[in-house]
């Protein structure tokens, strides 16, 4: 008896938090309804550009919060704008409502208390996230998110490559560096500080450094030398063999889609395991193109929203972030057709029509399953980007 009472105890509880938190929300959408959003977001692909469009669209005729999408080229302009809005006092009436953060944006906002919350726990989608199998939604660049941004998808970085023009594709940075010499002026990567040229350098290092666990912390300036070395001469081995000789990088993912697609280079890349389904259904690339990642793996991470302390419209930036972890939203955006971006919900947790969206998600041509995709590698902590970038520019930059 006295354990039946202990449950029901238990389950009132459970109900009472339940109604607390519906009210809550009730009262948030309630506040949303006839604000704007000011969504800063980088602007650089027409798929997702589309993508968000679509999104707004929903959230506006679904719950009256209109969101205007900001084209961005570089968040971290985003991010100097909000230090000067800070400065400036203006903390009411900010110029971004919701922003795309990653890795050393959302540390500095983080540490510079530029961020509004924790915030992604009220929303009531989140408990659709996989929090237990994707530990990247839990860690951005190896710093504690602590629900100060919500997560909306998931990256890995894979390479694309034309099975006929290439029967078998490396499997490790050393064997590009093999296939660059067999190949010469046939391999790039885009120019650094390029999200994608960085990304491509810190897999080149993760693969070839001494002791992996050092880029699981700060980075260690006395030791910098020594545990990059690997990389340097890695880069003055392959720069021999690239595309222009690297006298020229390519300035994106973008361009080097284009010369996939001219057969200028013969490997590619990008940082969603779609895009190339994406670009072949779009015309831009042809069918023969594959998608391949290394056997030991590829640096992978979870992509964010934040909303900055001085946002004028909270609850609706909050609205919007919740349906960008709707079921319906993610469905559309793991559609290759769409934009081919993983999802970031735990799909055993779906059930009727919310699984049905996801098993009419047709599989790109392209596009590795969850399995092919094989050993997912942590981002080194942050503090490695801007070390590598800047030894970049010193030793490669005309």
């Amino acid at each position: 008896m006295k354990r039946f009472f202990l449950i029901l105890l238990g389950l009132t509880f459970l109900s009472s938090f339940s109604q607390a938190f519906a009210k809550d929300w009730f009262e948030i959408v309630k506040a949303a309804k006839g604000q704007t959003v000011y969504f800063n977001a980088w602007g650089g692909s027409q798929p997702i550009n589309e993508y968000i469009a679509w999104a707004a669209e929903v959230v506006q005729k679904k719950y009256k919060v209109r969101v205007v999408h900001v084209k961005a080229t570089d968040i971290g302009d985003v991010v100097s704008r909000i230090f000067i809005e800070k400065a400036a006092k203006k903390y009411k009436s900010g110029s971004v409502d919701l922003m795309w953060i990653n890795g050393e944006n959302f540390k500095a906002m983080k540490e510079n208390k530029l961020l509004y919350g924790p915030f992604s726990q009220k929303l009531p989608n989140y408990h659709l996230v996989d929090t237990e199998n994707k530990k990247t939604v839990l860690y951005d660049f190896t710093i504690p998110v602590d629900n100060m941004e919500s997560p909306w998808g998931m990256a890995q970085l894979v390479f694309l490559y034309d099975k006929q023009m290439v029967p078998k594709h490396p499997k490790s940075m050393l064997d590009l560096l093999a296939f660059a010499r067999n190949n010469p002026g046939r391999v790039s990567y885009p120019a650094i500080p390029s999200f994608h040229g960085t990304t491509f350098i810190k897999q080149a290092l993760l693969e070839l450094i001494h002791d992996p666990e050092v880029l699981n912390h700060p980075v260690i300036q006395s030791d910098f030398e020594k545990n990059t070395r690997p990389l340097w001469d890695y880069l003055d081995a392959l720069h021999l063999f690239l595309w222009r000789k690297a006298k020229v990088f390519p300035v994106s993912a973008s361009q080097m889609l284009s010369l996939l697609n001219d057969n200028e280079i013969f490997i590619s890349l990008s940082f969603n395991p779609g895009s190339a389904s994406n670009a072949i259904e779009n015309g831009e690339l042809p069918n023969t193109v594959r998608t391949y990642i290394h056997t030991k793996g590829t640096i992978a991470n979870s992509h964010f929203v934040g909303i900055p302390f001085n946002s004028s419209a909270r609850q609706g930036a909050m609205v919007f972030a919740n349906f960008l972890l709707s079921p319906e939203a993610q469905a559309r955006k793991a559609d290759p057709k769409i934009w081919g971006d993983p999802t970031i919900l735990d799909t055993r947790k779906l059930a009727g029509k919310d699984k049905a969206l996801f098993d009419a998600v047709p599989k790109g041509i392209a596009t590795l399953t969850p399995k092919d995709l094989g050993q997912v590698l942590p981002e080194p902590h942050v503090s490695w980007v801007q070390a590598l970038e800047k030894e970049w520019l010193k030793r490669y930059s005309k």
